[in-house]
């Protein structure tokens, strides 16, 4: 089930004053949804998980979050201590609970990526106008680039998804991109890297998918520590240390993270600007 946003940030608010003192002996890594099941999920992320132990000299615990919303809230209330996370729920967490960014992933060698909106080249789809009155999918509402920033864009040109569209729908970014080049759904959001990523699996064919919108570049996602163990200096020094050196580290263990991911940089909560101003412009954010 997923939240609106109002309710998410209602339970993060009352997450905060049941809040458990982080657990630093047992270090628990939050890891969002990232493959298609948990398994998969699991089984990606262990390597890192152990790398982490390893160089932190502390068990890390690995965790999957099937949302970002379910992700950003258990760092407000002690279920995490670290976390691997988009944007977007990385800036609610923030707002929310103090949670703070220590680095960024590289994808690429790169600490950016773009939102984009799909069709399928049958669709006749060319521009927002051709879009009114068809179905249109977003990711999941703890999403950046498949809910806050296509969001903030309609906003910006004055369209209400839930009545300039016939139907609106929320899924995950496989799905919007599979549904769309078998024509289930007119258009959807995603981001770019998982277009990619998709095409060059195999799991679609490049000429069954159209961009028909680009996003200005955005922040990848964030290593952030919560607000309890982010007071602890030496450690966040530590883990930054561990984080830097994946890239080195990539080429005796390329597993450490999954394809085309090479490495992480060293970035903290005003890197994410962008996003907290798209948050507060749509109302989806409230400052605090």
């Amino acid at each position: 089930m997923r939240l609106s946003t109002k309710a998410f940030i209602g339970a993060f608010s009352l997450a905060l004053f049941a809040a458990p003192a982080a657990a630093t002996e047992v270090i628990q890594f939050g890891v969002g949804l990232y493959q298609p099941d948990k398994d998969k999920n699991d089984a990606t992320y262990t390597p890192l998980a152990q790398y982490l132990e390893k160089k932190l000299g502390k068990p890390v615990k690995l965790r999957t979050v099937s949302s970002w919303e379910g992700l950003a809230k258990s760092l407000a209330n002690g279920e995490t201590d670290v976390a691997l996370m988009g944007p977007w729920g990385y800036v609610l967490a923030n707002n929310e609970a103090k949670a703070q960014a220590v680095a960024t992933i590289e994808y690429e060698g790169k600490p950016e990526y773009y939102g984009i909106m799909v069709t399928n080249p049958k669709s006749g789809i060319k521009s927002m106008a051709d879009l009114k009155g068809k179905t249109f999918a977003f990711g999941d509402k703890g999403s950046t680039s498949g809910y806050l920033i296509p969001f903030h864009y309609f906003q910006k040109q004055g369209i209400n998804p839930d009545t300039y569209f016939s139907k609106v729908i929320n899924t995950s970014h496989q799905a919007i991109q599979t549904q769309v080049t078998q024509g289930a759904i007119d258009a959807g959001a995603d981001y770019n890297r998982n277009r990619d990523a998709m095409i060059a699996d195999g799991l679609i064919k490049a000429e069954d998918s159209k961009i028909i919108w680009t996003s200005d570049p955005l922040p990848n996602d964030a290593f952030a520590v919560s607000a309890k163990l982010f007071e602890d200096k030496v450690f966040v020094a530590k883990l930054q240390e561990a984080l830097l050196g994946i890239g080195a580290e990539l080429k005796n263990q390329p597993n450490l993270l999954p394809p085309r991911y090479t490495g992480f940089a060293k970035k903290d909560n005003s890197y994410y600007k962008p996003i907290r101003d798209a948050g507060l412009a749509t109302g989806r954010l409230q400052p605090k």
